[in-house]
């Protein structure tokens, strides 16, 4: 039992890796994309498969304005 609960765990993490691999290969995708540095010291990512329209960018959150204080009365 305890040779089985070592060797499980590396042959189940195997099987999902040779399974990423499968499916970047699956993908479909003929130019993988490639950075390139800018001017500014930044790296920006040209080509690759990704359309700006596929990339999902929720709408920013509402924020409610603070509620007044209610007053205390003096008496």
């Amino acid at each position: 039992m305890t040779r089985l609960r070592t060797t499980a765990p590396l042959l189940l993490a195997a099987g999902l890796a040779a399974l990423a691999v499968a499916t970047v290969h699956d993908a479909g995708c003929a130019d993988p994309g490639r950075y390139e540095a800018r001017g500014d010291g930044t790296w920006s990512l040209v080509g690759g498969c990704v359309d700006p329209g596929d990339l999902v960018i929720p709408p920013p959150p509402v924020v409610q304005p603070p509620a007044p204080s209610p007053e205390q009365s003096r008496s």
